[in-house]
């Protein structure tokens, strides 16, 4: 009888919706090849090039023909990378958002072990000597760093280099131990945390005393078991603290706590504040690491040596094998929520990755979005609310000023400058913001109304004067700003609105004595730019703050007691649906930066259209009764989250072969389920900005009343749309739960 061969599935990095099959290496026993398991790396040939993919099936039949099968070039693993939960959660995601496993594998593992000759790291680490041993605390009392690097080696035996920040100890230190012959750092292969062996303590710090509302917050999560918790808690109301005591609590169980944060400007502050509660190793996950550095915190999670993972999006695919506890902090941001490639919600991921380990899920937020609102309302998430500010901080008050009885200065009403000198006067510092970058947004000629518009996209350049050029922020394109106007010559060209660099002028002039902090993506491309500042808003020395959203994600300023928001109106002109609810969330979260210490805050809302109904009721209200009122608008609309979205869309340099592209969709659509109340198709229409970096983008809009339906009839759209030959010249994605209809 004839030996059936090994066929093995294989996901690879390619944008195909395929999987592809392989026969086993050459050489290796069947004994060997039965315990393969799942998720280990392999290099593979595909066509002229080799790839590394991930096993994901074995079997003795093949689905094509076997003896054109080609075989494994070698196996890169014994154990498998990716595996467990982060496996199936992989396998949701592709399945979900319509995206290639073998692109969404990948993208789960750092950089460096997406090449065949990435390994994974061996472990740098410090113990203490014979000699060492034998010395005690009084022969290091003339270098209180050698002391302290002495004793964590005494009460913890070793030291891996990734778990230093955690216990406080010097790299310095432990070198000039290791010179005296006291110390010895050694490198260890990767190992599994032993829980049998790790010290129990967790706590580095006595934590805060609850309040009765974080309390009863606190003991409504419940451990080793799924729940989703949606935490709103209005801005300074100890939110954080409440995720502190719950993964305290998971700590003490031997578990891992994975934290999502949406930027990575947001992490100095919470890991500072993580590394100094808990005495446990804490590593970070996120683009401004390092790839050698990022691999070792990678590393240091695989392994369960790292108890606390703190990441941004991407972090939801990070590995934790004794996984307990799960948060997304700011659950709300548009930053969670992947605008290119895998377009995936790390929120939405989140609740699928607690619910595969049975485990607790904490969703926080000052103003949630109105999905896991709705959610909560529909008792599918645990809802608990905190309305009072911890300690004595009192909610800042809050006054709606009418622009067109203001005299304005670059933007900034009188009365708005009037408060910012009286606030520095006490001694207090003021934050100022604007969201839009660059000098103003807008160049023109007020003789014949020519303005600086970019050649490659529908809009037009801003002018920056640090240094001065004009900048589109769409298409990255950059030049000087012409000496006089291209079409009628005229020598004077005026900067027309107000952007950051133009705020920061205006208010250093009229501020002189006091320094200006300018927070925008331009000011903050340096490393530990974020960091420095807020060493020196520590200070509570006065100073003005001037910014854009970096400036409204969770930041704690203490000694800022007023908060004035230029343009209050920009989401009640959005074309986008969600564009009013985005302007109360950033306008409570900026509002929330004001009065978190003893001293009252104050907030100045600038706007044209003052007595607007929303706007209102959300200052008169609050957050929680504007959110409501937008929910029962999205039922009456059948707008997300009452019905379920696609978006499909396309861009090409031809508008044409776009458009045609989406007409071929429309039809499909229509031949698989034809239009009903249940199922809606609206377009081809244009983009939000129709060309963009020479390329002309349109869409399609899908609305399903019932989202296994929607799924259905997307995966059939797109295998059709994958066999069409225009599909191969337009550049065309799904966007699954879509958040920016741009």
């Amino acid at each position: 009888m004839a030996i059936q061969p090994f066929i093995f599935t294989v996901a690879l990095p390619t944008p195909l919706y395929r999987h592809f099959e392989y026969l086993a290496p050459l050489g290796l026993d069947t004994g060997i090849l039965e315990k393969i398991p799942h998720g280990v790396r392999v290099e593979v040939p595909f066509g002229q090039r080799t790839l590394v993919g991930f096993i994901t099936g074995i079997s003795h039949t093949a689905e094509y023909d076997a003896s054109k099968l080609k075989p494994i070039a070698r196996i890169l693993d014994s154990e498998p990378l990716i595996k467990g939960d982060v496996l199936a959660l992989c396998q949701f995601a592709a399945e979900y958002y319509q995206h290639p496993l073998g692109e969404v594998i990948t993208a789960a593992l750092p950089q460096v072990l997406r090449a065949a000759d990435g390994v994974l790291p061996t472990t740098k680490t410090w113990q203490l000597t014979t000699e060492g041993k034998g010395l005690n605390a009084e022969n290091f009392k003339r270098s209180p760093k050698q002391q302290a690097a002495w004793q964590a080696l005494i009460d913890h035996h070793t030291l891996a280099h990734s778990t230093l920040g955690t216990y406080r100890v010097s790299h310095d230190a432990l070198k000039a131990l290791t010179k005296k012959n006291l110390a010895e750092s050694v490198m260890l292969p990767s190992a599994p945390r032993d829980d049998s062996q790790h010290d129990q303590q967790v706590l580095k710090e006595t934590p805060l005393e609850l309040n009765t509302q974080q309390k009863v917050a606190l003991k409504a999560v419940q451990h080793n078991t799924f729940g989703c918790y949606l935490l709103e808690g209005t801005t300074g109301s100890g939110k954080t603290e409440v995720y502190l005591h719950a993964i305290a609590q998971a700590l003490q169980a031997g578990k891992q706590a994975l934290i999502l944060v949406p930027e990575i400007g947001l992490t100095p502050q919470t890991v500072s504040r993580f590394i100094a509660r808990f005495a446990v190793p804490v590593v970070e996950l996120h683009s401004s690491i390092a790839k050698g550095a990022r691999l070792e915190n990678w590393h240091a999670a695989f392994t369960g040596e790292a108890r606390i993972i703190i990441g941004t999006r991407l972090s939801v695919f990070a590995p934790a094998p004794n996984l307990g506890i799960m948060i997304v902090d700011e659950e709300h941001d548009l930053s969670f929520k992947q605008q290119d490639g895998l377009r995936y919600n790390a929120r939405d991921l989140a609740i699928m990755r607690a619910k595969y380990n049975n485990i607790p899920l904490i969703l926080g937020s000052a103003t949630p979005s109105i999905e896991s609102l709705h959610n909560a309302l529909n008792q599918r998430f645990h809802y608990m609310r905190i309305t009072e500010r911890a300690g004595s901080a009192k909610p800042p008050s809050i006054q709606l000023l009418d622009m067109r009885r203001e005299n304005v200065h670059a933007g900034i009403g009188q009365t708005s400058l009037d408060a910012i000198s009286a606030t520095l006067a006490r001694g207090e510092q003021a934050l100022v913001f604007i969201n839009r970058r660059g000098f103003a947004p807008a160049l023109l000629c007020q003789s014949c109304g020519w303005s600086a518009a970019c050649a490659r996209c529908d809009t037009r350049m801003t002018l920056h004067n640090q240094p001065r050029k004009l900048h589109c922020h769409h298409c990255g394109s950059q030049h000087y700003p012409p000496k006089h106007c291209p079409s009628c010559l005229n020598p004077e060209l005026t900067p027309l609105g107000q952007g950051t660099e133009r705020a920061e002028e205006v208010l250093q002039q009229s501020f002189a004595n006091y320094p200006v902090h300018r927070v925008d993506q331009d000011s903050m491309q340096r490393k530990n730019a974020m960091k420095e500042l807020n060493a020196k808003l520590e200070t509570g020395e006065p100073c003005l703050l001037v910014g854009t959203q970096m400036l409204a994600k969770g930041h704690h300023f203490p000694s800022v007691t007023l908060v004035i928001i230029v343009d209050a109106d920009q989401g009640l002109l959005s074309g986008d649906f969600r564009g009013i609810e985005r302007m109360g969330q950033q306008i409570v979260q900026v509002a929330g930066r004001a009065g978190r210490a003893n001293k009252p805050g104050t907030v100045l809302i600038q706007s044209y259209r003052p007595d607007h109904p929303a706007l209102n009721q959300l200052i008169h209200e609050g957050y929680s009764a504007f959110a409501k009122t937008l929910l029962e608008e999205r039922q009456h609309t059948h707008m997300p989250p009452i019905q379920f979205m696609a978006l499909i869309r396309a861009e090409s340099k031809r508008a044409d072969n776009a458009k045609q592209l989406l007409q071929i969709a429309m039809n499909t659509l229509c031949t698989l389920l034809p239009p009903s109340p249940t199922a809606q198709y609206i377009g081809p229409i244009p983009a939000f900005m129709e060309k963009r970096n020479d390329r002309y983008r349109y869409q399609l809009q899908l609305k399903f009343a019932h989202r296994a339906e929607r799924g259905h009839i997307v995966a059939q759209l797109r295998e059709q749309l994958n066999t069409d030959p225009l599909s191969k010249r337009v550049r065309w994605s799904i966007d699954i739960d879509p958040m920016d209809m741009g």
